[in-house]
């Protein structure tokens, strides 16, 4: 049996930490370039040009991609053949953390008693962590900084069945119109249908794993996903919600 140390669990996250903050992805970076291409808007092409530079810059590891560096989401595909050794995981995963948004000087925007005193935590701790157990003996580790103003905007309904994939296409619509620039788009929108109310959360929060653009391996699913992200960018509301066609860069 694999034996994985909570020291080289702590090690990985903290360095995720950093690099979300300070890296887009190359999936992410390609689809600003396709969306700069494109574009119609003079002051879309414009804003996309500065999100472009803004993370060149954010790449040299001086400033964090935006001020707002997010509550911490980890996502954790643990192999039923490997041993965890060294200590508790999910401390090892704190602490990863802690150490993360301590040594990238990153915005520590966790509060403990959220509804009274809003007592920062001083380490943006605790994380949200959710752990899938897998074949295998291998551990994979995803860091997810969610900003509160995409966050905020996040919205659940519970539909009756009648509605149907109509009703999935015009509520997921009006939640994209409703928020217009307080997400600062553009954005990658991820919708969960069907289970309980919170899987279908879950369900959307996963989705945003996947290569930004890359379609559904569903073929009916991909095909909602392409309906929405047209319907999304008939909205006008643009990059940063100054005007444009470009008001996601993807739908999964």
């Amino acid at each position: 049996m694999k034996e994985i140390t909570t020291l080289q669990i702590t090690r990985l996250v903290a360095d995720l930490c950093i690099k979300a903050a300070y890296e887009l992805g190359d999936d992410v970076m390609d689809a600003l370039r396709r969306a700069y291409e494109t574009e119609p808007s003079t002051v879309g092409r414009e804003t996309l040009a500065i999100l472009l530079r803004n993370a060149e810059i954010a790449a040299q590891g001086l400033f964090p991609l935006c001020q707002d560096t997010g509550m911490t989401v980890v996502f954790a595909q643990l192999g039923q053949e490997a041993r965890i050794v060294g200590g508790d995981f999910n401390a090892a995963i704190e602490e990863g953390v802690r150490q993360g948004y301590e040594q990238g000087y990153l915005r520590k925007s966790v509060v403990t008693r959220p509804f009274t005193a809003r007592l920062n935590t001083g380490d943006n701790t605790p994380p949200v962590i959710h752990v899938t157990i897998v074949p295998g003996d291998r551990l994979r580790l995803m860091v997810v900084p969610k900003g509160a103003g995409s966050e905020n905007m996040s919205r659940l309904r519970v539909m009756p069945p009648a509605q149907g994939r109509q009703g999935v296409i015009d509520y997921v619509v009006e939640c994209v119109e409703a928020a217009g620039a307080k997400p600062c788009p553009p954005l990658i929108v991820g919708v969960g249908v069907g289970g309980t109310a919170e899987k279908a959360m879950l369900i959307a929060k996963e989705a945003l794993l996947r290569l930004v653009g890359q379609p559904n391996p569903d073929p009916e699913a991909a095909e909602l996903e392409a309906e929405l992200f047209a319907r999304i960018n008939d909205l006008g509301i643009g990059p940063q919600g100054l005007g444009g066609r470009t008001t996601a860069l993807a739908v999964h």
